[in-house]
């Protein structure tokens, strides 16, 4: 399981160090191999390339001739690139990627369990505080996470 929030920087090549404390469980889990692909909240997700396989394969037997399927089809397959950590626990993230994403240099990598999201540092800020903002005028009590887990 992949939590918790880290912050990064890309390099002037558009490589992003992957936390240490995820290094060795990729290695183990998929030999560093990884699939990105775009999310269309505007950050990048970013899966060990076995869990992918299964997204891929359930998206891919799905029925084309629904337009929603073919659409999650496009881009999320359409999308999807493999990349490999390098010997310093890199990822190069192709341009077109970045460019939709609107990573330049300061980005946040965040956990959701079997995946991560990629987000540009300000984008990722002001869709957190959105978020909390929703929440506050809700005032629904079962989005609590007492009310989930209790």
């Amino acid at each position: 399981m992949f939590r918790g929030i880290t912050n990064l920087n890309l390099d002037a090549k558009g490589r992003m160090a992957m936390p240490a404390r995820y290094r060795e469980r990729l290695m183990e889990s998929c030999q560093g191999r990884l699939v990105i692909t775009i999310d269309r909240d505007g950050c990048l997700l970013v899966y060990p390339l076995p869990v992918w396989e299964r997204i891929e394969e359930a998206l891919v037997s799905r029925p084309n001739m629904d337009r929603k399927t073919r659409r999650m089809q496009r881009l999320l397959v359409g999308h999807a690139t493999e990349c490999e950590l390098d010997g310093q626990g890199r990822i190069l993230l192709p341009t077109p990627l970045r460019d939709y994403a609107g990573l330049d240099k300061r980005a946040v990598l965040v956990g959701q369990g079997k995946k991560f999201e990629l987000w540009d540092e300000d984008a990722w800020t002001r869709s957190r505080d959105a978020w909390l903002q929703e929440e506050d005028e809700d005032g629904d009590p079962s989005s609590t996470l007492e009310s989930l887990v209790l």
